[in-house]
């Protein structure tokens, strides 16, 4: 379950599957990591346990060879079954510290906050990273938190030590203003999967991030 290599946090790719939709998931994510996608989380709202732990299965292996680690959005058990090295939760979903103790010290543990408040629990209770958000409002999640803006998502990130990645409409025009409060990374979904090109996206936003401006303290 635990991934020995240093963790690139700088792009994320949050996979989603209605994003995705009749596409080939691993050949999409063969294309973004291509481009420069160093992290990539599964998401499926609508699978059967049965469809995403085949899909995860295939991925997991995949994403192994490569050295990017895996991650399973809200389901554990997907996780555990699919062997991959971490699982990312919300702030409904199964309690941090269980997921902790399930999954062990080197387990990739991510929690979604959007408030300074959440991100210290969740480091406090044994997360691996936050994914702060939204920082601009979005069409890719129904949510009803108001947009933090980069303001707040600095508050966020000087509240904590672990990494925090950004979430929430971002893309490789506003990239930059994100990557300027410190953050470790972001994570997008219709940046990439919203382009015919996954490749050419994700080549465009990894440029976009890493000739960001200086960061804030």
């Amino acid at each position: 379950m635990s991934t020995s290599s240093p963790i690139d946090w700088t792009l994320c790719l949050i996979a989603d599957s209605d994003a995705i939709g009749s596409r080939n998931i691993p050949e999409v994510i063969e294309q973004a990591v291509a481009g420069g996608v160093t992290l990539v989380q599964l998401r499926a709202k609508t699978w059967s346990a049965r469809e995403f732990v085949e899909t995860g299965r295939v991925l997991s292996r995949l994403l192994k060879k490569r050295k990017i680690p895996l991650i399973i959005n809200d389901r554990l058990d997907v996780a555990l079954v699919c062997q991959a090295p971490g699982v990312h939760i919300g702030q409904e979903d199964i309690p941090l510290t269980d997921v902790r103790r399930i999954m062990g010290a080197e387990g990739i543990i991510g929690v979604s906050v959007s408030t300074e408040q959440e991100a210290r629990e969740a480091e406090k209770n044994g997360a691996s990273y936050v994914g702060a958000g939204p920082v601009f409002a979005t069409l890719s999640k129904d949510t009803a938190i108001p947009a933090l803006g980069t303001e707040g998502l600095l508050e966020i990130r000087r509240a904590v030590k672990i990494p925090v990645l950004a979430v929430g409409g971002i893309n490789a025009q506003n990239a930059a203003a994100v990557m300027e409060t410190g953050v470790a990374g972001i994570a997008v979904i219709s940046a990439l999967l919203g382009r015919s090109d996954v490749r050419q996206a994700a080549w465009e936003l990894r440029q976009a991030i890493v000739q960001g401006p200086k960061i804030k303290s």
